[in-house]
Order: structure tokens, then C-alpha cells, then sequence
């Protein structure tokens, strides 16, 4: 190494020394405080407020030591930052020693280019192992000099192996992600985003800019992710985290919606039906023709007085609040204060002053009304509304009837499907709290009345929709975004493709692209900017023996290795892999499990079972063979199906 550059990889690792030491005193001052709340806070309220926000400033402040402190540098002519993961200084006030990567500034790092320097001289990229220094990497746009893909460093990166879970991509987001990543918060978008493009990353990275840019209202209103499943959020979990970020709640649409436990099945004709966007109207007109028109006046007495309202006043009072077209609940509310008040009005006609709020309470929970207000607009719950439906349903939902109704809405069996009536029917009774933004992936798969369930919880929010309508499973996968978001409540949002791939390389990307035309979507192909990586297609005597040799040959590279097949395969393919004692490096994966997941090796015994085991297997297989990358071994007894096999 030449020596001015030695003495300036020195100088770049003695800026780390010193980085990390001010970290570590911005930690002690933290504990030091939260150690002492009781004294600084003066009553106990006080005392737990800031002991949360000390805890949550403990857990933003966290680095795992074997992730670099910063991963970049930018030079301008006045000024020079380090750009890392957290903002770091020596002291209040002064400059910092990082720049968190999320700060204004640092969208320099991830936009300057040789055409548009923004204001940079120099981009630096840092080179570290275990997070130590090791090496750096310039580039001096100021004179034209532009690495982009081809940096050395941000390849590294991109394809170190992949053990355990997802890590964040925040030392290597390209411009077109970087833009995605900083848009607007009242701005919602869609990413459809062919495999390896990095689309999830892009959303988890839009919530961490977020939860920096308006910490504050996204506190009070929370940031919601929806997965596809446990083992997908158990793979993203680790990722906000690193960014400082805790303060998220993460779930499955089934978890989100969940009222009651999954304990009974639905024939497929029933599930498709109860996902479709036309239940939700027979659920809705089910519900408002409990709705009636008084059949008489009130009377009532207070005690000391009896009162009386005309069935002429109710049935006004009816038509008022229907108009208003509050949810059914409030609506129920809202008569019920309306009768009161018409008995208000009496009261005061005649004594000259206002009754008491006491008199008013005690009135509207007066036998009379409320017998007045089950007549006209009877209490509903979720639970028996939907138990209505199921139990004599409209002669064309035939399907949803019960075989055998239970005895009452609390004793029945709910399936899986029965959560998105419900939830409907909980949204047309109340509002649902609204989140200040969600991050919805894998959104192909989701069906009109999931969306519906999420469009409740982001009503005045906006949204990050994930997805690529090539990998869609379900019965009711999406094949048009716009479809899905108008039942988002988000029409006109804009749809970002993303194709250029970071991830999988190139063979496999070709290989899974020969699907395409297969799956009944107008999406584009995704293109690889890897040329690495390896791809095996080979014809098996023995299935068995030759995944466990496939396996056996795969842990003598780096990285983890992931066995995805169809379902019914899984435990005799566990069986045999037993004796391997490879740990967590082999996973065996059903691949109704493995969509958003990734693994340096992947191995694909018989397809062809893949995709005969559901109505849409060719999906399936396009998500499955995407998984790998690095390497990929097919391994078929079978012949391969036909899409596949053509050159």
C-alpha cells in the first residue's frame, strides 16, 4: 500500500476509535440519567414517562459492535461527514463525528453522480470485517470519477452470504431505492418489485426515514408492517432494530385481524367467496336493515314527571342520524343522545332550566329508551352479525352456510376466512384506530376484503405497498395493482417498477423468468446485475440421497443453505438432512413458507410436486426458485414441467 494511503486508512480507523468512544459515553450519560430518574423526575408519573424514553433511547443508541459505525464519507468543499447508522457526537452541540445515513445530507451519499454531483467532491466507501476498517474506496466526482455498480466495495457487500436473519441495506441503496426510501410521508406508493430488486428493504428503510423525519407524530400514531407470515417477520425483525428503530409493530394480516383462534376449515368455493368485495356489501345491507322505523311513541317518567315523544320525533330523529352515515355503532350512540335530548328540550320548557348532567345519564339508560332503541336500532356485534350471514345467507351465497349452525355466535368455529367478515363487520359498527403509516408486503397476495381490513387501519395515513404480482399464490392473488389499491382506499397511487436485480444472479433470474409468460401478469422481467453464481438442473435416481449429497456439497461454501419443497415432502426430507448436524446453516422450508425469504444455497427437489400441489404452482415455483442467491441445484426424478424445460 502506498503510504499516503496507508496514512489515510489510519486516519480513517482513529476516526472510528474516536467515533466509538463518544458512543459509548452517549450510552453511560443515558444510563447514568435513567439511573437516576427518580431524583430528576419530580412525581412518579413523571418519574415512568422518562424512564420509557430513557429505555427507548438505550435500545436507538445499541450497535451490534461487528456492524460498522459509518460505511461512507462525503467531502464538499467546506465541509466533510461521515455517514453511518446513528448520529454520533462528543458532545451536545457540536459537530458530529457520524451523520446518520437518514439526515438530509446524506442524500448526497446514495444521488451524487459524475452528471450531478450535488455539491460532493469525493464519496468515500469503507471496507470493514468484523466490524474493524480494513480498506476504503473513492471516488472524486468533482472530476468525473464514478464507480456506480461496478465499486468494488458495494459488490462485497450485495453478496456477502446470508446467515441468519435480513440485514439492513443501508451501506448499499441505490438512487432509484434512495428516492422511494425519502418520498413524502403523505405520499403512498407501490413497488413492484421483480426478485432481488431489494423492494422489502426499500420499505423497512422508508419507515426508519419515517420514524426520523416525523418522529414525533409517527410515535402517537404508531408504524405498522404486515408480513406474509411468522417466518417472514422473524426474518425482517432484526432490520429496523439496527437502524435504531423499535418503536414498530409488526404482524401477519391474520394476527392483525384475528378476534378469535382458527379452529374449523372453509371449502374452497366458501373462502373465495368470503374474500371477495361483494361480501362486504351483503354485510353491510344485512346490518342496515336492522334499521327500522318506530312503531310507537315513548312515554316515559323520570319520577317526577312523565314525558312523551311522538312517534313522528323518533322517526325524524332516525332519518337525521342515517343520514349522517356514521359507523353503525356511533349511529346507535348518536339516537340515543338525540332522544335524550328531545326529552331535555321538555324538561327545560317546563321547569325553565337544564337538567343535570346526572338526569341525563339516568335518562338514557332508562328501560324505556333503551327498549325504544332496540326496536329502532337494535345492538349488533361483530360476532352475531356475521353468524346471521352464515347461518341463512342470501340465496346466492349458499356456499357460506353453516352445515351445522352453533348455538351461539360465542360458540362457533371461526376459520381463517370468517376473520375478514368480521373484521368488516367490526368496521362498519366502529372505527378502527388508524396507524400514521403501514408498510404492507407481499401485497399481491392479499384479497379484496384484507385490503379493506388494511384501508381501516391507514384511513387517514399513507401507505408503502410491496409486492410482485409474478409471485402471487393465493386464490385471490392480485393480477392489477390498481385493483388492489382502490380496495386499499388509495385509487391513483403510483406504481414504481423496480427490475434491476442486486441480489439473485443472473442464471437463476433467467431461469425463473422463463415462467413468466405462464402466470398470467403484465409485469417486467427482472434482469440480474450479477454474474456470479451457479446454477445445477440434474435428473435424480434417488431424490433422497442426492439432496443430502447436494446439501453435504453446499456447506463447503459460506452462507446458509435453505432445502424448499413442496409441503407434503418436508418431514421425509427433515428425516434424512438429521443426520447432517449442520445446525442453523440448513433450513428445510415448505414452499408455501418461503415467500420474502433468501439463503446463499437453495435446493429445489421435483418441482414438478411444487407446482401439482395448488391451483397455482407455477407461482409457487417462480418464488421458490428466486430464493437462492448465490447458487441454485434443481433436482428432479420427474420430468421437469414444460416451462421450464425449454431452452
Amino acid at each position: 500500500m502506498h503510504v499516503p494511503m496507508h496514512n489515510e486508512l489510519v486516519a480513517e480507523q482513529d476516526h472510528l476509535t474516536r467515533s466509538r468512544a463518544a458512543l459509548a459515553r452517549m450510552q453511560q450519560g443515558t444510563v447514568a440519567l435513567y439511573s437516576a430518574g427518580e431524583n430528576v423526575a419530580g412525581d412518579a408519573y413523571t418519574a415512568e414517562t422518562l424512564g420509557r424514553s430513557l429505555r427507548d433511547r438505550l435500545k436507538d443508541l445499541h450497535v451490534d459492535p461487528s456492524t460498522p459505525l459509518f460505511f461512507g464519507r462525503l467531502d464538499t468543499p467546506d465541509e466533510r461527514w461521515h455517514i453511518g447508522r446513528r448520529h454520533v457526537v462528543e458532545q451536545a452541540g457540536a459537530e458530529p463525528l457520524v451523520l446518520d445515513w437518514r439526515a438530509p445530507v446524506s442524500t448526497a451519499f446514495y444521488r451524487a453522480s459524475a452528471a450531478d454531483p450535488m455539491g460532493v467532491d469525493l464519496r468515500r466507501r469503507f471496507g470493514f470485517a468484523g466490524g474493524e476498517l480494513t480498506s476504503f474506496e473513492d471516488e472524486h466526482l468533482n472530476k468525473g470519477e464514478e464507480l456506480g455498480t461496478s465499486s468494488a466495495l458495494l459488490t462485497a457487500e450485495i453478496e456477502r452470504p446470508r446467515v441468519g436473519p435480513m440485514r439492513d441495506i443501508v451501506a448499499t441503496i441505490q438512487p432509484e431505492q434512495d428516492v422511494l426510501v425519502r418520498a413524502e410521508l403523505a405520499e403512498s406508493i407501490c413497488v413492484q418489485g421483480a426478485p432481488g430488486t431489494g423492494k422489502t428493504a426499500v420499505g423497512l428503510h422508508r419507515a426508519a426515514y419515517l420514524l426520523y423525519a416525523h418522529r414525533e407524530r409517527l410515535k402517537r400514531a404508531g408504524v405498522l408492517i404486515v408480513g406474509p407470515n411468522q417466518a417472514f417477520l422473524g426474518y425482517i425483525a432484526a432490520v429496523l432494530p439496527a437502524l435504531g428503530e423499535v418503536d414498530v409493530d409488526q404482524h401477519t394480516i391474520e394476527d392483525l385481524i384475528g378476534r378469535h383462534p382458527v379452529r374449523a376449515t372453509d371449502t374452497p368455493e366458501a373462502a373465495v367467496l368470503k374474500h371477495s368485495e361483494e361480501i362486504a356489501g351483503v354485510l353491510a345491507k344485512l346490518l342496515h336493515a336492522k334499521i327500522t322505523k318506530p312503531l310507537e311513541g315513548l312515554t316515559i317518567s323520570d319520577g317526577s314527571w312523565r314525558w312523551r315523544v311522538s312517534a313522528e320525533d323518533l322517526k325524524a330523529a332516525v332519518i337525521e342520524v342515517r343520514r349522517a352515515e356514521l359507523p353503525y355503532g356511533t349511529g346507535r350512540e348518536r339516537l340515543r343522545s338525540r332522544i335524550v335530548n328531545l326529552l331535555l328540550r321538555q324538561a327545560e320548557a317546563r321547569s325553565g332550566e337544564s337538567p343535570s348532567e346526572a338526569w341525563q345519564r339516568r335518562i338514557g339508560k332508562h328501560p324505556q329508551v333503551k327498549a325504544a332503541l332496540e326496536q329502532m336500532w337494535p345492538e349488533v356485534t361483530p360476532e352475531s352479525l356475521v353468524a346471521e350471514l352464515l347461518t341463512d345467507p342470501p340465496e346466492e351465497y349458499e356456499a357460506l352456510r353453516w352445515a351445522k349452525p352453533p348455538k351461539s355466535p360465542k360458540s362457533a368455529k371461526w376459520t381463517s376466512a370468517d376473520l375478514v367478515l368480521l373484521d368488516e363487520a367490526a368496521g362498519l359498527l366502529d372505527r378502527l384506530p388508524s396507524y400514521g403509516h403501514v408498510v404492507l408486503d407481499e401485497a399481491q397476495d392479499l384479497s379484496p376484503m384484507q385490503c379493506r381490513a388494511i384501508a381501516r387501519r391507514s384511513e387517514h395515513a399513507s401507505i408503502t405497498v410491496l409486492g410482485d404480482l409474478a409471485q402471487g399464490t393465493t386464490p385471490w392473488a392480485a393480477a392489477d395493482w390498481a385493483d388492489s389499491l382502490a380496495h386499499l382506499g388509495k385509487p391513483g397511487t403510483a406504481v414504481v417498477p423496480l427490475t434491476i436485480g442486486f441480489r439473485v444472479p443472473e442464471a437463476i433470474i433467467e431461469l425463473a423468468n422463463r415462467l413468466l409468460p405462464s402466470l398470467g401478469v403484465n409485469v417486467p422481467a427482472g434482469v440480474s446485475l450479477r454474474r456470479d453464481g451457479a446454477l445445477r438442473i440434474a435428473p435424480s435416481e434417488d431424490l433422497l440421497a442426492d439432496v443430502v449429497a447436494a446439501v453435504e456439497a453446499a456447506l463447503e461454501f459460506e452462507g446458509s443453505v435453505g432445502v424448499i419443497a413442496a409441503d407434503a415432502t418436508v418431514a421425509g426430507l427433515e428425516d434424512a438432512l438429521a443426520g447432517l448436524g449442520a445446525g442453523e446453516r440448513v433450513t428445510v422450508m415448505p414452499a408455501t413458507l418461503a415467500k420474502g425469504l433468501e439463503y446463499d444455497h437453495v435446493i429445489v427437489p421435483e418441482p414438478a410436486a411444487i407446482v401439482s400441489a395448488e391451483p397455482r404452482g407455477l407461482h409457487r415455483l417462480y418464488v421458490v426458485l428466486t430464493r437462492a442467491v448465490s447458487r441454485l441445484d434443481v433436482l428432479h426424478s420427474e420430468p421437469l414441467p414444460a416451462v421450464l424445460s425449454v431452452a
